[in-house]
């Protein structure tokens, strides 16, 4: 009897092992290396997809091009540039991206709160080395979105040239 319950016991203990080598998952599925590796490599290529307002509004007029807006959903509601799709940074994935932008041939306009003055409500000015734009550019390079412009100007809330839509709009 001893010897079946010895039996017992070492193979409730094998397949417990088993199963815990089997289910051990790695620390996370983070790589910091490899952000800094694409961060890197958008670095050099995004200071040549920098562009003013002027050039911004040419593109956007453009066929095969969207604007695209990662701000939270909340603020895109109350108020974006007018044509203006919303993907929330914190949800890009490759399917929602495949979703929202399904060629990434696509010229992408990006934008973000640190480019519009004299609406703090509705675009709240962030730290600058953390502004939206950069991560966002970042990440659409990643995900293999490489015809990615940046507005590059601070434009004015006011500024004529700019046309904005949402529940805070006049």
């Amino acid at each position: 009897m001893k010897f079946y319950y010895k039996l017992i016991v070492l193979i409730f203990i094998s397949v417990s092992m088993m199963s815990q080598k089997k289910n051990k998952l790695p620390k996370s599925l983070v790589d910091y290396d490899s952000f800094l590796n694409i961060s890197e490599e958008v670095l050099e290529y995004r200071k040549e997809r920098l562009i003013p307002l002027d050039k911004f509004i040419l593109y956007a007029s453009e066929e095969n091009t969207i604007i695209l807006d990662t701000r939270s959903e909340a603020a895109y509601n109350r108020k974006h540039l007018i044509g203006a799709i919303h993907l929330n940074f914190s949800e890009f994935s490759d399917k929602k991206l495949a979703k929202t932008i399904p060629s990434k041939t696509t010229r992408i306009l990006i934008y973000c709160n640190n480019n519009i003055d004299g609406d703090l409500v509705n675009f709240m000015t962030k730290k600058i080395s953390m502004a939206l734009n950069i991560p966002t550019f970042i990440n659409l390079y990643g995900y293999g979105y490489k015809n990615v412009y940046e507005l590059s100007s601070l434009v004015a809330i006011d500024d004529k040239r700019l046309e904005f839509e949402g529940s805070e709009t006049e």
